[in-house]
């Protein structure tokens, strides 16, 4: 009986064994086996119950599909119907009869690219180029008469009527003038690369002109395999350092007269945002100040660029840059975002800058403002309402009264809406389960699921995966922090566990949210090899108020540092946690934050893995860095008593340092430099360097390879 007992034991604990398939970094990385349903290139029809998609594979197509069942009604156009032409993606004119389609993309930065573009007429069926070489932020005129785009930093047209091409500017150089689009710190911090709008009567074109003669040029090596590298040059201002000089102009495309836009200071200033209202023909243009702490809202006269102050905002510490002026159709009045009362929220305003009313309150945030239905006068928003954590789709009336939560699962919840506003596609998440897209109506009722990761939770059923699962902890100052675990698999409590942090850390942002992980399958691998996996959201993180995410002003770094250590000193008290075996890994900004964990904190911690950091803030670009911290000449502490590189005496334990060669954001000269001190404290660690890869450090094998290492440093060393 005895002997019976123990082999049926046996047996059991060997099938359990057995149907732990094993993760691996192929599959994750170079298979994509653990990809998640998305839906491509949505698009939503003017009759408001159609929307069109990309669809990709052996050809390209455009397809339109029916709201209300979701059934395809129609392919809009096939690659292999316009001689195998196979594009990326595109768009509609105003009356949906001219597609502009993109192809043979080439990037430029982390938002910039250029294209060969065409526009097919689907009355005609007849496809025209709109230029032999490749252009940049292509684009239809409100009338569709035109597509206007920059090509070698100056702005033209095209005419769809008689085909002839208009050279609107004359200015632009190569590292000197740009007109129509934005310098390298517009685009990367302001998320802004169009530099041109058209007036809703396509009677003018607003463009900005950036003068980046006086800018500190940057260059890198490039490799691709040659004899000899070639050098990419690029103007890059770092922080302290001389920007571009910016102004606005505005082209009559009737008397081709320019006028330029009277808005410029003689103090130092950014113009983040321009906008055109939908009636009255009016230029709104946002003025900030070089700390970013007042932002002023401008109305310029197209006729003769004379500037109104509409109104003004003010912070103590700086003021984030947002998408969300929205205008009345009837330019009666307009919405506006702001953290004014300490939280982000909706206000209305009058043209002339009187606040009518705020419109949502309350101690969370709304976290993305979707539209407004000028019919209903009902505005559709996400917030953090239930929780820093969660994200839900809600609609309230512009009076501020009968709100309304729209999704219905917890997690993370992202909307796409109809032009009308009586329906939208959600996108829902959570800690432990991908993607599902479900159709939903305006009252909130689900109609019908688009996609359902089907094929991926199909393959998740093969592996015994452990959950994600949220706690928080108060530090020694009082602070209550957010994290995650994710613990072995098999987790035993009497046994003890070395421990990887996550961190990023910076300025807004959450690791810490109720959502799919894209790094979820490389953490379960891990789980599966006997850790514990962590990620803490530190002071300066969002989701928590205003308060609580720019209380690290000034003093990037040291904050975020100490509660990380924190969220270490935590972890070590937990009886199945090896208090000598805890590491911590992070890329970019989280690869500054490792850095400084392990050298501040090397009592705490013995691993850290740094992915493209910045080591030094002086050596990082002038609108974040300033942002946050103000010039280097302001405040010297402050930039160098938190950087890495001034710490490296204080090394002990495992450093790994990870950069690309070509990264135009943060550059491998803070990589570089990191070396150089470390060596010159006679310092031990390791170095990898990727050739000619940029701060995503991607394609072809390149993200094996990465987590390979990663993963390979981690078995080492914890």
């Amino acid at each position: 009986m005895k002997l019976q007992l123990t082999f049926i034991i046996f047996i059991t604990t060997l099938s359990v064994v057995f149907s732990q398939k094993r993760i691996t970094k192929e599959d994750i990385f170079l298979n994509q086996k653990f990809n998640q349903d998305w839906v491509f290139g949505l698009n939503s029809m003017n009759d408001g119950v159609h929307y069109t998609t990309l669809k990709s594979g052996d050809t390209t197509a455009i397809e339109k599909f029916s709201y209300e069942n979701l059934e395809k009604v129609q392919t809009v156009l096939n690659s292999s119907d316009i001689q195998d032409l196979n594009f990326s993606n595109y768009k509609f004119n105003k009356n949906e009869n001219l597609i502009l389609l993109e192809t043979e993309t080439e990037n430029i930065y982390r938002h910039s690219k250029k294209s060969i573009f065409y526009v097919y007429n689907t009355d005609k069926q007849e496809l025209i180029k709109i230029f032999d070489k490749k252009i940049r932020l292509a684009d239809f005129s409100p009338n569709s008469k035109f597509v206007s785009y920059v090509y070698r930093n100056n702005i033209y047209t095209y005419n769809l009527e008689n085909g002839r091409t208009e050279k609107i500017t004359h200015k632009g150089l190569p590292n000197k003038i740009i007109c129509g689009a934005t310098d390298w710190v517009y685009e990367e911090e302001f998320a802004l690369v169009q530099g041109y709008q058209w007036s809703p009567n396509s009677e003018y074109i607003a463009y900005y002109i950036f003068d980046e003669s006086k800018v500190e040029e940057f260059s890198m090596d490039i490799f691709k395999g040659g004899l000899y590298p070639s050098q990419e040059r690029f103007k890059y201002p770092k922080a302290g350092q001389k920007n571009s000089k910016v102004q606005i102009n505005i082209f009559n495309t009737k008397t081709k007269e320019n006028i330029v836009a009277n808005v410029n200071k003689k103090t130092e200033h950014y113009l983040p945002r321009i906008k055109w209202t939908n009636q009255t023909n009016r230029l709104f243009i946002q003025r900030l100040n070089r700390h970013q702490n007042h932002l002023e809202l401008l109305s310029v006269n197209p006729t003769n660029g004379n500037a109104k102050l509409i109104f003004e905002e003010k912070d103590k510490y700086y003021i984030d840059i947002h998408d969300n002026l929205t205008f009345y159709k009837d330019d009666s009045g307009f919405l506006w975002t702001s953290e004014k009362d300490g939280y982000n929220h909706i206000y209305l305003f009058q043209m002339n800058g009187k606040e009518r009313r705020q419109i949502t309150k309350g101690k969370w945030e709304v976290t993305q403002f979707y539209g407004y239905d000028d019919v209903n006068k009902i505005l559709y928003y996400q917030s953090n309402e239930e929780s820093p954590l969660e994200k839900d789709i809600y609609r309230i009336n512009v009076w501020g009264r009968s709100k309304q939560k729209l999704s219905s699962e917890k997690g993370t919840n992202n909307a796409s809406f109809s032009k009308n506003y009586s329906l939208f596609i959600n996108t829902h998440s959570n800690a432990n389960s991908p993607n599902t897209i479900n159709l939903y109506n305006k009252k909130g009722e689900i109609l019908n699921t688009i996609k359902n990761s089907d094929k991926l939770r199909e393959t998740l059923k093969s592996y015994n995966l452990t959950k994600k699962d949220f706690f928080t902890f108060k530090t020694n100052d009082g602070i209550k922090l957010n994290g995650w675990m994710m613990k072995p698999t098999n987790f035993d409590e009497s046994k003890k566990y070395p421990v990887l942090m996550y961190v990023y850390g910076g300025p807004g942002s959450q690791t810490v949210t109720n959502s799919w992980d894209r790094h979820y399958m490389w953490y379960q691998m891990l789980c599966q090899q006997g850790y514990i996996v962590v990620s803490i959201d530190n002071r300066g993180t969002g989701g928590r108020g205003s308060e609580f995410k720019k209380c690290t002003y000034k003093e990037l770094g040291k904050l975020e540092t100490i509660d990380q250590i924190e969220g270490a000193k935590y972890l070590a008290k937990q009886s199945y946690v090896d208090k000598q075996k805890i590491g911590i890994w992070g890329w970019s900004y989280g690869g500054y934050m490792s850095s400084l964990c392990l050298l501040k904190g090397h009592e705490y911690f013995n691993t850290a893995i740094a992915v493209a950091p910045v080591t030094n803030w002086r050596f990082y670009d002038t609108i974040y860095t300033e942002r946050y911290m103000q010039t280097p000449e302001e405040n010297a502490d402050g930039y160098d008593l938190n950087s890495p590189i001034n710490h490296v005496d204080s090394l002990k334990g495992n450093y790994f340092l990870v950069h690309g060669s070509a990264d135009d954001n943060v550059h491998v000269q803070n990589t570089y430099e990191m070396v150089d001190a470390l060596v010159k404290a006679n310092k031990q660690f390791e170095l990898f360097i990727y050739p000619d890869k940029n701060h995503g450090i991607y394609g072809g094998n390149t993200r094996l390879h990465l987590f390979t290492q990663i993963t390979d440093f981690i078995t080492k060393n914890l």
